[in-house]
């Protein structure tokens, strides 16, 4: 994210959507489990197929994340239209504390909490508007391209990682949430990941996977330990990821309450919103 965005959007909001584009796993189950056919990398892929093609997905995620500290946030993705909501919480630190993300009708919003109310002539809301990079009625350029693909992001796509770990093995069976899932884990480094993305000739997949391993490599992260767990369906259930970088450790966990169901996101009132883009006094008060 540039400096631009840092000075201007509320802290909160713009930790809280990094988080939103990392993968996860978990614990131990029984004695691994390896043979030469890979049949846990095939086990993966398959969860992946499902994965890809789904409409919608609902996510909790736990965990530390370098420079939030303890945090737990929930999120709701609409791919088709896009459609996005990313609930954030810090539980430690000095940016602790409660906020919100929307993607609606390809336009961004995020709360605004603290002082940045009253900032904001009262509104609880700000817009950044449709476009990734664009200049506030003040004169301040910003870009915003992070927080957007962030709120929008499906993480489960990248239990691919783990498809790519040489060392991938079956850990065991155990329960999630209540659903019978097997336990896959790995480890990988960011280079033997980038490589493997050479093999997917979907651009947009490709892309959005080269995005996931920029944000590790900018919080120092070199390797990663993978764990995901995939449950009758071939859905990933629960992911995992733990790394460390330059500013701490990484430890995070994903678990997927729902993939494929309706999902209403609403843009907050246009009374309670300020747009960057305009002058306060033209945005009602």
């Amino acid at each position: 994210m540039s400096l631009a965005v840092r000075a201007s959007v509320p802290r909160r909001v713009a930790g809280a959507g990094l988080a939103a584009l990392l993968l996860a796993g978990c614990g131990a189950g029984a004695g691994p489990e390896r043979s030469a056919d890979s049949p846990a990398t095939d086990a993966v892929a398959r969860a992946m197929e499902k994965t890809e093609g789904v409409t919608s997905l609902h996510y909790r995620v736990t965990g530390k994340f370098p420079g939030r500290g303890r945090m737990a946030d929930e999120a709701t993705v609409a791919t088709k239209p896009v459609a996005a909501r990313l609930r954030t919480a810090n539980l430690s630190g000095d940016q602790k504390g409660e906020s919100e993300l929307r993607l609606v009708g390809g336009v961004l919003y995020g709360s605004a909490t603290g002082d940045m109310v009253e900032e904001m002539g009262g509104r609880h809301w700000i817009s950044y508007g449709p476009n990734a990079k664009f200049t506030t009625h003040g004169g301040l350029r910003m870009d915003v391209g992070d927080l957007r693909d962030q709120v929008s992001r499906n993480p489960a796509r990248e239990a691919a990682f783990l498809a790519a770990a040489e060392d991938v093995k079956r850990i065991g069976s155990e329960k999630v949430d209540g659903a019978d899932t097997t336990h896959y884990a790995g480890t990988a480094t960011l280079d033997e990941l980038r490589a493997s993305l050479k093999k997917i000739d979907d651009k947009a997949t490709r892309q959005g996977r080269e995005n996931s391993l920029d944000q590790y490599e900018k919080l120092g992260v070199d390797e990663l330990t993978l764990d995901a767990w995939v449950d009758g369906d071939d859905r990933v259930k629960r992911l995992r990821t733990q790394g460390f970088g330059r500013h701490g450790r990484l430890d995070l966990t994903f678990t997927f309450l729902d993939y494929g169901k309706p999902v209403t996101i609403r843009a907050p009132r246009a009374d309670d919103t300020a747009d960057l883009r305009k002058p306060l006094k033209k945005n009602g008060r």
